[in-house]
């Protein structure tokens, strides 16, 4: 019979060959899809675990000499420098990942990009803060993207000692730096977004003209073929289209990874060997892929099984009832519950809000046909022409068959409104502020307790550069008594673009930054008098903070930064301007929304080719009575209209449940875990939705020409 199902597939005339085609091309499509899918969740693994050979944790134990480290962060042009000095103390003492030996004093290696920068740019504003001799550059297995800014400096183990965060290593790299529950999560969340729509699609396609091979099959076992036989002809026929399919699949996938890996799905390019397939995964898609089609193949035989003539023998299928909303509903209670428990752990974080992520996507899917349902029957009510009361009529009668082509969109819509609303209301409270003009251009240099002291010639240095209007330095208050107080600093040296200080007062008590915390630069405000000290004794106080104030070109901030990090190399938080800190995490997270984009891009696309394989099913499936429509007098307009309703109306209910549904989610996670109020997504997220949903709805349209060839006055004789 295996041999006997070949033939049927391959050589079974034009309508089979056809079929095949079709299938092997959707399936590849998928293949190529789901292999891209499972290769990018690969590429952030990798892209994360690389941050342990930056951020190690330290270790000690063994026989091998101590490496000290420190790990810093630096900025030029807005973007982020990874600083890291190491010391060797003793011959047998680790060795940085990436680079063949550690640097010696006066050494360092670079990133290619950063290398790129230094060449680019004269010394004054970014060479001059790593002095020495370049030994080469760092490869890329230190490295979280081909576009990291990363240097590698040498010193004494004296002098890496005395550094912010100084670390002794007796190994480098082997540990994660990134809580694992938390990034398999989100991993596996939004990868959930994208790998659903992708199997139904191939479950889509390999159910092509489902109904035209039951009347076949059907046939065949009237003239003796047994069920068992009439299963494997159906599921070698399936497999046969598929694993043509799922081949071409891993060629699309290998010919394209290059271009996928430089697109920067989470903020910054993967490189081509992160885009990998373990052999696990490879050969998920291989036998996965045509053991799904078998078992569509398979279910979709369940009439025939049931008798030669089950296939005629059609009537509208049970209603689904009101129960399916159950699981929804649990769902959303476990988000509730969390509201009022909240574990302390992130494990135990995690054990509470996956599972109640999990029940209302599950939930979403089992109530998926019952809205299908309702939403039909409150159209047929409404319907007030033949098109509209046809199609609402025949998605009541078979909302499951209505629903299955478009449940991949109502998942991806939730997942990703839920990424979208959660990161939206983070960065929203927690990116950055925005700043003035007047503050744009502060450059501010933050001082620990532990800094040595401020070169006499510091200020003068810095004022004498280019584009520099003012330098100040703010000095500890002998009041201050816990983190947080004001500083204090001579009234003659604050700018008059940061406030003033009232009549008769020489010393002011002002905020570290010259901008309080909360607040932003203005020239109106009157700082309060700092009396217990006076101008003689303010030279003898330790300094808090240099800030300087420049025109706000690049270059004069950048110069300002190199002097300030050339005369206190040991600083712990490097030379910034407003916005660095909070630019990083928006960043990060803003990366983590475009990861969610993508996968409502590719998931739209998706049920947009879902849906194109679904009408063109059903019109080969339905050529009789869409005939017989027509030789009753039936415009093919109407008939068109009939196709575009079915397929339209259950997505776009779908679409604006699962959208709902994902903001309610996000909004109960952020008010349990963070206590914010969920902000809704920018306008982009909506016209992103609006776009593919458009782009489904074309997809629909341009297979409804096909309808008028196939439903002609041949087709009602010859049937």
């Amino acid at each position: 019979m295996i041999g006997f199902g070949l033939r049927l597939a391959v050589a079974g005339g034009r309508e089979a060959l056809t079929r095949l085609v079709i299938i092997a091309a959707a399936v590849a499509v998928g293949a190529g899809l789901l292999l891209t899918t499972l290769a990018g969740v690969n590429a952030v693994n990798a892209q994360l675990t690389r941050y342990a050979s930056v951020y190690p944790s330290a270790s000690t134990g063994g026989d091998a000499d101590p490496l000290l480290w420190s790990t810093r962060e630096d900025y030029f042009h807005g973007k982020q420098i990874i600083r890291i000095d190491v010391a060797a103390t003793g011959p047998s003492a680790p060795t940085p990942v990436g680079i063949p030996a550690t640097p010696g004093p006066g050494e360092y290696y670079a990133s290619p990009s950063l290398q790129r920068l230094l060449a680019a740019h004269p010394a004054d504003q970014l060479g001059d803060r790593y002095p020495g001799r370049d030994l080469g550059t760092v490869g890329p297995a230190a490295l979280t993207s081909p576009d990291t800014l990363l240097v590698i400096m040498g010193g004494t183990p004296d002098e890496v000692a005395k550094l912010p965060r100084a670390q002794q290593l007796t190994r480098v790299g082997d540990t994660p730096a990134l809580p694992e529950t938390a990034v398999n999560l989100i991993l596996g969340v939004i990868a959930g977004g994208l790998l659903f729509p992708v199997l139904i699609f191939i479950g889509t396609a390999t159910r092509l003209s489902a109904a035209r091979r039951e009347q076949r099959f059907a046939a065949m076992r009237l003239v003796g073929a047994t069920p068992k036989q009439i299963s494997v002809v159906a599921a070698v026929e399936a497999a046969a289209a598929a694993v043509a399919g799922t081949a071409l699949g891993f060629l699309l996938f290998f010919a394209f990874r290059g271009s996928l890996a430089s697109i920067p799905f989470t903020g910054m390019p993967f490189f081509p060997s992160d885009m990998s397939l373990g052999l696990l995964d490879a050969l998920l898609v291989a036998l996965g892929v045509p053991a799904g089609a078998a078992v569509a193949a398979q279910v979709s035989l369940r009439r025939v099984r049931i008798s030669p003539l089950g296939v005629t023998r059609r009537v509208t299928p049970r209603a689904p009832r009101a129960y399916r909303l159950i699981p929804l509903l649990l769902g959303v209670g476990v988000l509730v519950f969390a509201l009022g428990y909240r574990p302390p752990t992130s494990d135990g974080q995690t054990a509470v809000f996956l599972p109640g992520l999990l029940l209302i996507m599950a939930g979403l899917v089992v109530a998926g046909p019952w809205l299908t349902m309702v939403g039909a029957r409150v159209l047929a009510r409404y319907a007030n022409r033949p098109a509209t009361l046809i199609a609402a009529r025949r998605l009541a009668d078979n909302p499951k068959a209505g629903f299955r082509a478009i449940s991949g969109i109502m998942l991806a819509l939730f997942v990703t409104s839920v990424a979208v609303g959660v990161i939206t209301t983070i960065v929203a409270n927690r990116g950055p502020a925005p700043v003035g003009s007047t503050e744009a251009g502060r450059v501010s240099l933050y001082l620990d307790q532990n800094a040595p002291a401020v070169p006499d010639t510091l200020i003068t240095e810095l004022r004498s550069l280019t584009g520099v209007r003012a330098a100040t330095a703010i000095r500890e208050n002998p009041d201050r008594t816990s983190f947080g107080e004001p500083g204090v600093i001579a009234c003659a040296d604050i700018p008059s673009e940061y406030g003033r200080c009232a009549e008769g007062v020489t010393v002011a008590s002002v905020a570290t930054g010259l901008v309080p915390f909360d607040g932003s630069a203005s020239s109106a405000r009157v700082w309060p008098a700092a009396a217990s000290v006076s101008l003689a004794d303010l030279p003898r106080l330790p300094v808090m903070s240099i800030d300087v104030d420049t025109d706000g070109s690049a270059a004069a901030v950048e110069r300002t930064r190199t002097v300030l990090e050339a005369a206190l190399p040991t600083f712990q938080v490097a030379p910034n301007v407003p916005g660095d800190f909070e630019s990083d995490f928006a960043n990060t997270l803003r990366g983590w929304e475009q990861l969610a984009n993508v996968t409502i891009v590719a998931s739209l696309a998706l049920a947009g080719c879902s849906l194109a394989v679904s009408v063109i099913g059903g019109l080969s499936e339905r050529r009789r009575p869409f005939s017989l429509l027509r030789l009753s007098g039936a415009p093919v307009q109407v008939l068109r209209r009939v196709v575009a309703l079915e397929s339209a109306v259950p997505m776009l209910v779908v679409a604006a449940v699962a959208i709902g549904m994902g903001l309610l989610a996000a909004q109960l996670f952020l008010k349990a875990q963070m206590d914010y109020t969920l902000i809704a997504p920018e306008p982009r997220f909506y016209v992103i939705v609006v776009v593919g949903l458009a782009a489904c709805l074309g997809i629909i349209a341009s297979t409804l020409p096909l309808l008028e060839r196939i439903t002609g006055p041949e087709t009602a004789r010859s049937e």
